[in-house]
């Protein structure tokens, strides 16, 4: 098993003992009916895995297994496969085009959620990948992300572009674009703010920060990542619809998978939305967020 595989597994533990325990409750040798088809709905409800992809799930059991004695094991397995399915087509790596030297990523998301954590796991990466990231601290109203960035760009190696406290944010990422050109960086990486209690003046923020970057180049922001917090649950999945309303979102990465029994909001996501979720993270260090495959997730999700 490689380290991130068991650091994976070990991270899903506490959702594969919430879903375990539900599923060892209602499975343990019984027929397939009606009561069982109910108990097993609810578990999957209760893991966080969201009333849809609980539909689709409940619906091939009962196409394919109703009647039949069925075990723990049996169902787990057909269960990892059943979540492997649905994440199939989300998982999808962050893809780098240092051709458009450079690769401009937008990072939101709400504050807390590990937006600063995530650029500076990111910029580890791509520098490990042999790139040349720049890092831009686009929260220029908390200065403790700010300072966050800095020791991020410390620990990588990567400039960290700043402005005084308070200053505009897309001024700050119309320099921070001029100066990854001027340097040749081939990814720049952008801080945001997520303040959602005025969703209305985040929104103009955001959009004014991809107006001002496409004076520069229109074709960027070329990556705009969505950070959700697993610990939130079935929140995560109204954030999504309320930044979506914002920006385009190209994909999503979810942290915080190692504090949370909620690991099965992934798979919610991934059928509410079908954005690529690029990577999941497990831990707080570097090596610790990375794309992940959907067997292996699905499996750790179960114990298996």
């Amino acid at each position: 098993m490689s380290g991130f595989l068991q650091r994976l597994t070990q991270g899903l533990s506490r959702s594969a003992g919430k879903l375990g325990e539900g599923l060892g409750a209602v499975f343990i040798k019984r027929r397939l009916d009606e009561d069982a088809l109910t108990d097993l709905e609810d578990a999957l409800i209760a893991a966080d895995l969201g009333t849809e992809v609980t539909k689709r799930i409940v619906g091939q059991f009962r196409k394919s297994r109703f009647g039949k004695e069925v075990t723990e094991h049996e169902v787990k397995g057909a269960l990892a496969q059943e979540i492997a399915e649905i994440l199939a087509p989300v998982a999808r790596p962050l893809t780098i085009t240092p051709e458009r030297s450079p690769h401009v990523v937008l990072v939101v998301g709400v504050n807390g959620n590990g937006k600063t954590t995530t650029i500076g796991k990111l910029a580890l990466q791509y520098k490990q990948q042999g790139l040349k990231p720049i890092l831009a601290a686009g929260d220029t109203f908390r200065a403790a992300a700010v300072e966050q960035l800095q020791v991020w760009g410390e620990r990588t190696g990567a400039p960290v572009v700043t402005a005084p406290a308070n200053s505009d944010p897309a001024g700050l990422a119309f320099d921070a674009l001029a100066r990854a050109k001027a340097e040749g960086h081939d990814v720049l990486l952008i801080d945001t703010a997520g303040r959602l209690h005025n969703k209305t003046a985040l929104m103009e923020e955001l959009q004014k920060i991809i107006r001002v970057l496409r004076k520069q180049d229109p074709t960027a922001p070329h990556s705009t990542i969505l950070v959700l917090d697993a610990t939130t649950g079935q929140n995560a999945i109204t954030q999504v619809g309320v930044f979506r309303e914002m920006v385009d979102i190209t994909g999503l990465i979810v942290t915080k998978l190692d504090g949370s029994a909620r690991g099965g909001i992934v798979v919610a996501l991934a059928q509410a939305y079908g954005l690529p979720v690029h990577a999941v993270g497990v831990g707080e260090q570097a090596g610790d967020l990375k794309p992940f495959f959907p067997m292996d997730f699905a499996r750790g999700l179960l114990g298996q």
